[in-house]
């Protein structure tokens, strides 16, 4: 089994807003296991295709075995969500029917301690959602000072205690005892005490390197701006965020785009049974929106 197989987020409201049908060009930015893009390709059959991209090599490797069926159906690339144009421009694909984009990541990528995302199991401090290139989380600790480590983890963690928590790991770092993230979980407890609740402490300082280190938020902004020059009229963009922080950017971005129309006036949650089943839908948030023909 690949280590990339999982429960799809929120499949049927998806597929509901994308409307995939047979003939139509989509893309899945953000391919992983390759759940959303077989649903998209079995309800657009015979003839739709779709191209996927992901940044982790390991997850393009996993969604190529799984979307194999589909043949010349599928139309695979490694690359960020923000150079979608560029993939497009390079397959001579001008406007398509439909985008989703699946935000965060993976539980395949949590669950795999050598990529240092995970809490709960001890590995080195990378983060990296494309291990190949990039500074690591560690490597950021390293070149930053109190003050630039304290701004990354309120801004994009937004936890009040990041003073406390950037002196801690800057001093962990400096004597060298910041290896794993084992390390960096207790270098956190050391500064906020350790955990009482059911959220670990250390979770939002986690979640903010994991964003500075791959560049989360201005990816996705970048993505959002593509979205006139990448659908056609009708065509629909799809996203799936895990924290507030994704989703005001995609909440302001369909308000404010003149050419998006949304879909979701609140975002959509998972139903409770999708939640007892898969609990990575727990924190998912799905807007949509459809580009429309703006009247000069």
């Amino acid at each position: 089994m690949s280590a990339f197989e999982h429960i799809p987020v929120m499949l049927d409201e998806v597929m509901e807003h994308i409307a995939p049908a047979p003939g139509g060009i989509y893309a899945d930015v953000t391919l992983g296991g390759g759940g959303h893009a077989r649903a998209i390709l079995e309800r657009s059959a015979p003839d739709g295709t779709l191209i996927g991209t992901d940044r982790d090599p390991a997850a393009l490797e996993a969604a190529g075995a799984a979307l194999r069926a589909f043949g010349d159906r599928v139309t695979l690339r490694k690359a960020r969500i923000r150079d979608l144009r560029d993939v497009l421009d390079a397959l001579d694909v001008g406007r398509i029917d439909g985008v989703l984009a699946d935000l965060g990541v993976s539980s395949a990528q949590v669950d795999q301690s050598d990529r240092g995302f995970s809490l709960a199991n001890d590995g080195p401090i990378d983060m990296r959602m494309d291990p190949t290139e990039g500074e690591t989380a560690l490597e950021l600790i390293g070149r930053s000072d109190a003050e630039a480590l304290a701004n990354v983890i309120y801004r994009y963690g937004e936890e009040h205690r990041s003073r406390r928590i950037a002196r801690s790991l800057k001093r962990a770092y400096e004597e060298g005892e910041l290896q794993t993230t084992g390390d960096l979980r207790r270098a956190v407890h050391r500064a906020t005490g350790p955990k009482r609740g059911r959220i670990d402490p250390s979770t939002k300082t986690f979640q903010a390197l994991r964003i500075a280190v791959n560049e989360e938020l201005a990816d996705l902004e970048a993505f959002l701006d593509l979205m006139p020059s990448v659908l056609k009229i009708g065509g629909v963009v799809a996203v799936i965020s895990f924290h507030s922080l994704e989703d005001r950017i995609v909440k302001h971005t369909f308000r404010n785009t003149e050419s998006l129309d949304p879909l979701t006036k609140r975002p959509v949650v998972a139903t409770d049974a999708e939640r007892d089943r898969n609990p990575r839908s727990r924190s998912a948030k799905l807007r949509a929106a459809r580009r429309v023909e703006v009247l000069a």
